[in-house]
């Protein structure tokens, strides 16, 4: 394990590609960190054990040089040594795009790969459509939530409210300040319509891309405004080459529920469902299980 050195090749199933680069300033702390698990795993190890369960074959972690080191100590010390995992440096925090391409030199460019947060827990249901779309298809896809599963606590976050017509994705909307109120769901951003449907299907950043998501990802990253816009998103990204590339993506709708740690409040509850999980078979009480 270490940061950079020769690309990984997968020898059977593909690559998740984690996003752990995030200051998590709203948290105040390293949420990839956060003990969830029955036994103390952090949150980035339960999606690590997911994904290996899903029959992905090697994991890149995208870290950047403030916390990075940290990660990269935890994962070497609790990690099972056969876990192919290597670590790519985002040097600025210039978003998800710039942190896709930091981890390209690191995966096999000519097969499909899959992309996760670091911080939210998607559950084994998610993990294994992605694993199993990537090994079956040859199209882009999404796992897409319920608005109603991918929301912990009653503290503001923001979620991509996706369109779909015929299972295909043809618009993301990136509503801020969702929140629940009394028995529904509100996005206080100034928008219209203020009351979401419980049942809208939400993107959780977890992608799954084919090869030709390359080029376009450097296309954005080259054209992007970074003086009025720091960061460069991926479902804003999405949202724009869905009007103007033919590249399919497909919406992969998921009966699992996705928790993450966005606020330290956050915590007990997550910890409380992934508790939860374990007592309903859902996953083993240890990780790499």
């Amino acid at each position: 394990m270490g940061v950079g050195g020769r690309a990984v090749v997968s020898m059977n199933g593909p690559s998740l590609v984690i996003l752990a680069a995030g200051r998590a300033r709203r948290y105040g702390g390293l949420k990839q960190l956060a003990p969830i698990g029955v036994n103390g795993e952090a949150v980035i190890d339960l999606i690590a054990s997911d994904a290996i369960a899903a029959g992905f074959t090697d994991i890149v972690i995208v870290i950047n040089p403030d916390t990075g080191p940290q990660i990269q100590e935890h994962v070497e010390a609790t990690w099972p040594q056969k876990t192919k995992v290597a670590f790519a440096l985002q040097h600025e925090p210039r978003g998800t795009v710039d942190a896709v391409l930091a981890a390209q030199h690191l995966v096999d460019v000519t097969k499909p790969f899959g992309i996760s947060n670091a911080d939210d827990l998607y559950g084994r249901d998610a993990l294994a459509l992605l694993g199993r779309h990537l090994v079956t298809k040859s199209t882009c896809c999404l796992i897409g939530f319920q608005l109603d599963r991918a929301l912990v606590g009653d503290s503001p976050v923001s979620r991509g409210i996706c369109h779909v017509v015929n299972g295909h994705l043809t618009d993301i909307w990136e509503r801020r300040q969702v929140h629940t109120f009394e028995d529904g769901y509100v996005s206080e951003d100034g928008e219209s319509p203020v009351f979401l449907e419980p049942n809208s299907i939400v993107s959780m950043n977890l992608w799954g891309f084919q090869p030709a998501m390359w080029p376009l990802l450097h296309q954005e990253i080259a054209t992007h405004d970074f003086e009025h816009e720091p960061e460069s998103q991926l479902p804003v990204m999405v949202g724009k080459i869905l009007h103007h590339v033919p590249l399919r993506f497909d919406v992969l709708p998921t009966v699992s529920r996705c928790v993450g740690v966005t606020h330290q409040t956050d915590l007990a509850l997550v910890q409380a469902d992934v508790r939860l999980q374990v007592s309903l078979g859902e996953r083993p009480a240890h990780a790499f299980d």
